[in-house]
């Protein structure tokens, strides 16, 4: 398979995501949010580009203006009265960006060998031997003259920075750090290292990725891709929705948002008018539930004080009665219990699985021990439903 970690990282976001972009190469209207990130990206890259001086910050917003300028026409926008008002707050925003990275990250203060890098590696599943490559762009890649040391640098646009647990196991940041390991093989991990910029919080945060979790970060890409594979042979992509979906360009043809996106006149339709009055009812019980529920505790919260002041048991009402037991519920100290319970041989047998733990764990494995766990596994469907009221 030749893929890249975008595209990885969509089949996680959706499958069925996956399968349009992917598979059947459908193309969805550039929004704006992806107009901004690639000149914005742009802008980063001229920055740092020594011909044969370093541009001045004027002459950066000058280019970000011009290439803004020429995107800002491709772009489809979703509501055509806020148009101009939206364009406007974009561009100023990156204005924004660049001048406080800029006075933050004088490019001359800089050692940048590489801009916009291009990659690619194979990686080769020892299960079927089959040789998978991934390809990818690395924003930015310095040398620290001192130390000798290379950081990756990946800028972010937006908001939300992750902890340094998840930054260590961020698999896009191990993928970079196994290309690098792969241009130069006699470079030792620990001399790279890997960082995100969030140009909103001109922040930068960093990890150094162990040769154990550059392995393991290759099992995940492994696992991720030998899943597609076995949706590709049953071709079940299903939807997975989520605060995503509000950014994504399939929305009309997705049967999550479809029916939102069907016409006046279709929704007249006999079983469609049935189906709305169902969903209305439906909204109706279930806020009547959640009402009660609330109700419900306040009430015992009532009755519960009362017992308690009067010392009553059990109090009485037309409709019947209601009486108060009280019981007891134990907890342990498991680390605790563990060695003798280990020393007798009983401590498994006191275990629960955890799906959870199990699916963080399976990339940790060797192959072998991980495809005979993974034939284990069964997959059932449950459907449920769950409403959410229109804000």
């Amino acid at each position: 398979m030749h893929t890249s970690y975008s595209a990885l990282d969509t089949f996680k976001t959706c499958p069925l995501k996956y399968k349009y972009q992917e598979i059947e190469k459908r193309k969805t209207p550039k929004r704006v949010e992806q107009v901004f990130g690639t000149v914005v990206h742009s802008a980063l890259k001229y920055m740092f580009l020594r011909d044969p001086l370093y541009p001045a910050l004027d002459e950066v917003i000058n280019f970000y203006t011009q290439k803004w300028k020429e995107a800002a026409e491709k772009i489809e926008w979703k509501n055509l009265e806020r148009k101009e008002a939206q364009e406007k707050m974009y561009f100023e925003e990156g204005i924004k960006l660049l001048e406080n990275f800029y006075k933050k990250n004088s490019p001359w203060n800089f050692n940048a060998v590489e801009l916009e890098s291009r990659f690619q590696i194979n990686l080769e599943d020892t299960d079927t031997g089959t040789t998978h490559t991934l390809a990818g762009f690395i924003d930015r890649i310095d040398k620290d003259p001192t130390s000798d040391v290379y950081e990756i640098i990946d800028y972010k646009t937006g908001k939300k920075m992750p902890s340094q647990e998840m930054l260590e196991d961020d698999l896009q940041l191990g993928l970079y750090s196994i290309a690098l390991k792969d241009r130069w093989p006699a470079l030792p991990a620990n001399r790279i290292q890997t960082s995100l910029y969030f140009l909103k919080h001109n922040e930068k945060i960093s990890a150094v990725h162990s040769d154990e979790k550059l392995e393991r970060a290759k099992g995940r890409i492994l696992t991720i891709i030998k899943e597609i594979e076995k949706r590709m042979e049953s071709g079940l992509f299903e939807p997975t929705p989520g605060p995503l979906c509000n950014w994504c360009g399939f929305r009309p043809i997705c049967p999550m948002w479809s029916h939102e996106y069907k016409n006046k006149e279709e929704r007249q339709a006999p079983d469609e008018a049935e189906v709305a009055q169902a969903i209305a009812e439906f909204f109706e019980i279930k806020q009547t539930e959640e009402t009660n529920k609330k109700r419900l505790g306040q009430l015992r919260n009532i009755i519960l004080t009362y017992m308690e002041n009067t010392a009553v048991a059990r109090v009485f009402g037309s409709p019947g009665y209601i009486t108060k037991s009280v019981g007891e519920r134990f907890t342990w100290e498991m680390s605790q219990v563990k060695p003798t319970l280990e020393r007798l041989g009983k401590w498994s047998g006191i275990l629960e699985p955890n799906p959870k733990k199990l699916e963080e764990l399976l990339p940790t494995l060797p192959d072998k021990d991980r495809e005979e766990i993974l034939s284990a596994r069964e997959k059932k469907s449950v459907v449920t439903l769950k409403q959410t009221k229109k804000k």
